[in-house]
C-alpha cells in the first residue's frame, strides 16, 4: 500500500470527553478542546472512542459532542465518529446520526462481549459500512472486545469499498505485516509505544492518545520517517516513550490524559 494513501491524515488524537462537575458532559469543553487539538498539530479527531468514554455515554451526548467537535473544527481536521457497540442495529443507528451531521468517516469497534464467531464479525463490519457512504476504519482491540479480528476477516472486509483503514490495537507486528502486504488497508497505530514500529511495516499514522499532549511530536516523527531520515525519527520515538509509560501505565488512558490536560489548565 502507498504512504500516500492516508484518508483520514496522519496524526489523529482520540479525543476524552469532558464533563461538568454535576457529571453532565461539557459541550463548550468539548468545542475548545478540539481547538486547542487541531492548533497543536492533529490532522484529524476521533470522538466518541474507547478515550471518550463512549461505553458509558447516550447517543443523544455521542451526537452532541460530535457536533461540537465539527462546529469547532469545521474543514480544518478530519473528524471520526466512533460509533461501536455489540449491538449491530445500535452500531448502525449511530453511523447514520454521524453521517447525517457531518462527519469525515467512523470508527468502528469489534463487537464486545458478546465473543462472535469471524463470521459475525464480518457480517457486523460489512453490515455497518453498507448503511452509510461514510469511510470505515475498523478498531482491532481484542484485550478489550474479547475477539480480535483474524487476518483473514480483515482481508475480506478490505475488499468493501468503504472500509478503508484499520486501527491497531492488537500490538503483533507479524499479523499486521501480513495485513499491510494483501490489503489497500490505511494502517493506524492504536499503541502508542508502537507508532514508529508500525510505520516501519507499512503503517501511515497514528490514533493516538498522547496526541493530547504531544501530537506536534508526533508529526515531526512521522514526517522524519517518511523523509527517509530514520535517526531523527527514532530520536523522537525514544525521546517520547517517558511520556507512552507515564500515560498508559500507572492510570490508563483516560485518566491519565484528562489529568494532564487539567495541569495544562
Amino acid at each position: 500500500m502507498s504512504n500516500n494513501h492516508r484518508p483520514f491524515g496522519t496524526v489523529l488524537t482520540a479525543m476524552i470527553t469532558p464533563f461538568a462537575k454535576d457529571g453532565s458532559v461539557d459541550i463548550d469543553g468539548a468545542g475548545k478542546l478540539a481547538e486547542h487539538l487541531v492548533a497543536l498539530g492533529n490532522d484529524g479527531i476521533v470522538v466518541n472512542g474507547t478515550t471518550g468514554e463512549s461505553a458509558t455515554t447516550t447517543e443523544i451526548e455521542k451526537n452532541q459532542v460530535l457536533k461540537a467537535v465539527l462546529d469547532a473544527v469545521g474543514n480544518k481536521a478530519k473528524v471520526v465518529a466512533g460509533v461501536g457497540s455489540n449491538d449491530t442495529a445500535h452500531t448502525v443507528g449511530l453511523a447514520k446520526d454521524a453521517a447525517k451531521l457531518g462527519a469525515h468517516g467512523v470508527l468502528v469497534v469489534t463487537p464486545y462481549y458478546n465473543k462472535p464467531s469471524q463470521a459475525g464479525v464480518y457480517a457486523h463490519f460489512k453490515t455497518v459500512a453498507d448503511a452509510t457512504d461514510l469511510p470505515l476504519m475498523t478498531y482491532d482491540i481484542p484485550g478489550r472486545a474479547g475477539v480480535p479480528i483474524e487476518s483473514e476477516t480483515l482481508i475480506r472486509l478490505s475488499e468493501h469499498k468503504n472500509i478503508v483503514a484499520n486501527k491497531d490495537a492488537k500490538n503483533n507486528l507479524e499479523l499486521a505485516s501480513y495485513v499491510i502486504k494483501k490489503t489497500d488497508l490505511a494502517w493506524y497505530s492504536g499503541e502508542d509505544a508502537l507508532n514508529l514500529p508500525l510505520l516501519s511495516i507499512g503503517g501511515i499514522g497514528f490514533v493516538s492518545v498522547c496526541g493530547h499532549l504531544i501530537a506536534d511530536r508526533l508529526k515531526a516523527m512521522a514526517a522524519a520517517y517518511f523523509a527517509g531520515d530514520n535517526k531523527k525519527a527514532l530520536e523522537i520515538h525514544q525521546g517520547l516513550l517517558p511520556v507512552y509509560t507515564g500515560v498508559m501505565s500507572r492510570m490508563p488512558g483516560v485518566m491519565s490524559i484528562k489529568a494532564a490536560l487539567r495541569l495544562q489548565g
